[in-house]
């Protein structure tokens, strides 16, 4: 039996997102839609770039949902927490934000003392975040956020 690929519905992109100014680095689908164990919440989209901005969209509307500035240097990392509810960020110069999805609110900002942030990832329950830097993995328990 062989395996043959389904046809493409469409030829062209069904949306663009094009509003960073500077290279997108990342990008990363959140845990949640239809298809999700979340089915009722929305499902997201986020983009972070060397523009120093991480922005959160909506793929059914084609639209930004939330800007969310407050690095100072280049966005290299962005990790859904597993309920999608929360994203963090970690850009050059160590700092590691972590942000409200539904409004886009910066909840808690960590530095890593000037540490390039290079990963972010969240444990299996949302409950720790893990952050590579340069030499140095750091681990922060968010229920204290």
């Amino acid at each position: 039996q062989k395996f043959l690929p389904l046809p493409l519905l469409r030829s062209v992109p069904v949306h663009r997102f094009s509003n960073h100014t500077e290279e997108i680095y990342t990008i990363r689908w959140s845990p949640t839609g239809q298809t999700t164990n979340m089915p009722n919440a929305p499902l997201r989209l986020a983009s972070a770039s060397f523009d120093a901005t991480v922005r959160l969209w909506d793929t059914d509307m084609g639209v930004c949902l939330h800007t969310l500035r407050n690095h100072t240097k280049k966005v290299y990392t962005i990790a859904f927490s597993p309920d999608g509810r929360l994203l963090a960020s970690g850009s050059l110069g160590g700092q590691l934000n972590i942000w409200s999805v539904p409004n886009g609110k910066l909840l808690k900002t960590y530095n890593q003392g000037g540490a390039d942030i290079f990963e972010v990832a969240w444990n299996a329950n949302g409950t720790r975040l893990a952050a590579t830097s340069t030499n140095a993995v750091t681990l922060i328990d968010v229920r204290v956020i």
